[in-house]
């Protein structure tokens, strides 16, 4: 495999050496003949030269230039213009974006991107490109949270979020408003624009703690990154305003701001000199912010490569669908680790545990659908450390797939106890035709609210406009247990329910079943109908709360029965759960 991938390397390096212009004359044969199959040998060389080889060597006539021109535009604006304008157009370098541009056919086009990604793979031995992988899914995240009149990718926060992911910490500004300054800032208090400080606790070839400002200052949702601290201040063109502690002191002038050079504009304060020796050093970490960084886990990301088995870290899984489009499928990944099994460090009276988590979805063809990683960590008072044993560290990752089966491998590491382990799985996820009575997964929950309208569809545990936190079932078989003090939660949706012509309104009842699975009695049953439910479609959220005190102890087993009246489809799904 190793070889097999070595080999990957090389072709594509060599291939992306041939669009760039570098490569001699026998290299650039060895591609045209390559690009160019048995036609490159029949006769396009001529008088023993080989200046057509090279597909940005060749001489091409005035007409030619022309058509390729014309060609260029009209092929690009549809098929290629996304991949170079959208796609790669932060980490595409300048003479790679020229080479594509001198291309002048949709093979020699291919072959350039999938050099491009090849370059950029952080492990050419394997099959999988994880840089590839990574890069789209933080486009399409950015896309749906930084929008503002422009798509998300567009904007500087999109654009940080992209290269780096998310933030450690968000400290956010909105409205803007009154702002009393750090003294690194001059001290002093006035009145800022919206903007936000985005800090990230490490970022490799970077450093630490490094903190990226974006300002809106056209109050229209659009933050743009900046280096001058002093643009949030919507005072600093407003004489006698905004003033620092030093001009409020008399120690200074507010137009010395504007007289004194350098990045920013913060006037003169404790902290002045300190803050123009720094200057260059915001200066490179603004330049460096521009390179895309690493994979974060590469050892856990080694497990899952090489298919090692390792169960000495405990944890469980639970995995559930939820119907988005036609085509895609939502599936909400929980995993759960119990506090016992994770090593906790004290640090000045608080005991912390850490857990990193790596977790790759593939198809049956080895195709990566799906990567994600991320930090888990649990933070617990000393003193309440030996109660909180068997309490829970949950996490929970959505991740949109089309129907059909996938392999899904998780590892999980405790940082401090150095102990690692690994799940999987092939999981089938469902496909939900538009032509029958479908239901998304019975959720079993210890937690379920609405959310704020600003939060319908992001965070954790949210679906749509809930928060739905599964209780997930031990992996010895056992079912989802809950204390007797406790709520049980049930969360389900119904698909294409039939409506009628006239009403324009699905007629169907929804019977609620909780038995007993030792002597199969229900204990309770309740039933409703769309009637009661008030305004709803072909699509409806089954919602309902009972308390564990009305149960005795006991294995129990939850059916909601569904009946639509108009088609006569019948749907049933269960799920088990026990009471302590």
């Amino acid at each position: 495999m190793f070889l097999v991938g070595l080999r990957r390397y090389f072709l594509g390096t060599l291939l992306l050496l041939l669009f760039l212009g570098l490569g001699g004359d026998s290299v650039a044969q060895q591609g045209s003949a390559a690009a160019g199959g048995d036609k490159a040998t029949s006769g396009d060389v001529r008088g023993g030269t080989d200046q057509q080889a090279d597909p940005l060597k060749r001489p091409l006539s005035d007409k030619q230039k022309k058509e390729n021109a014309k060609s260029l535009k009209q092929e690009l604006s549809k098929t290629y213009r996304k991949w170079l304008d959208e796609d790669v157009s932060y980490i595409i370098s300048d003479e790679e974006r020229k080479a594509f541009k001198q291309l002048s056919n949709d093979e020699e086009r291919d072959q350039f991107i999938e050099a491009f990604w090849q370059r950029r793979d952080p492990t050419p031995d394997t099959e999988e490109n994880e840089f590839k992988e990574e890069h789209y899914r933080r486009i399409a995240y950015a896309n749906e949270h930084f929008a503002a009149g422009i798509p998300g990718w567009r904007t500087d926060r999109g654009r940080i979020y992209v290269m780096y992911g998310p933030a450690d910490e968000i400290d956010s500004h909105p409205s803007g408003g009154t702002y009393e300054r750090p003294i690194e800032e001059g001290g002093g208090s006035t009145s800022t624009y919206p903007f936000e400080d985005w800090r990230y606790r490490y970022l490799e070839g970077i450093g630490q703690e490094v903190i990226i400002e974006f300002v809106d200052s056209c109050m229209c949702g659009d933050y743009h990154m900046t280096i001058d601290r002093s643009e949030k201040d919507a005072l600093l063109h407003t004489p006698n305003a905004g003033l620092t502690l030093y001009e409020q002191m008399g120690m200074s002038n507010k137009a010395a701001r504007f007289s004194g050079g350098g990045l920013e504009r913060l006037g003169a304060g404790p902290m002045s000199s300190s803050i123009q020796t720094k200057q260059f050093d915001r200066l490179e970490q603004f330049a460096k912010l521009n390179a895309p960084p690493p994979v974060k886990f590469k050892d856990l990301e080694e497990v899952v490569s090489h298919k090692i088995s390792v169960n000495l870290m405990p944890f469980d899984v639970l995995t559930d669908f939820v119907k988005v489009t036609g085509d895609t499928v939502l599936v909400p990944v929980t995993i759960q680790l119990k506090n016992r099994d994770i090593t906790f460090v004290n640090k000045d009276g608080v005991q912390r545990g850490t857990v990193n988590i790596f977790a790759r979805v593939t198809t049956l063809t080895g195709r990566i659908a799906q990567t994600f990683e991320d930090t888990v960590q649990a933070m617990i008072p000393a003193e309440l450390l030996a109660q909180a044993a068997e309490n829970s560290q949950v996490y929970w990752k959505a991740l949109p797939l089309r129907s059909g089966r996938y392999r899904f491998d998780i590892v999980v590491k405790d940082v401090n106890g150095d102990r690692v382990g690994t799940w999987s799985k092939g999981i089938q996820v469902p496909d939900y035709a538009d032509d029958r009575l479908e239901v998304s997964s019975l959720i079993v929950a210890d937690q379920m609210e609405p959310v704020a309208s600003k939060n319908v569809g992001t965070g954790n545990f949210v679906i749509g406009a809930t928060k739905v936190r599964p209780r997930v079932p031990p992996s010895d078989g056992k079912p989802a247990s809950f204390k007797r003090g406790q709520k049980l939660n049930f969360w389900m949706q119904v698909y294409n329910l039939s409506v009628d012509e006239k009403t324009h309104k699905p007629s169907a009842t929804v019977e609620y079943n909780v038995v007993n699975a030792a002597t199969n009695k229900a204990v309770i049953h309740a039933t409703e109908s769309t009637d009661q439910m008030g305004n709803v479609g072909d699509q409806v959220t089954l919602q309902k709360t009972l308390s564990a005190a009305n149960l005795d102890p006991g294995v129990y087993r939850i059916q909601i029965k569904v009946n639509d009246n108009i088609s006569k489809q019948t749907v049933d799904p269960t799920a088990m759960f026990a009471v302590e």
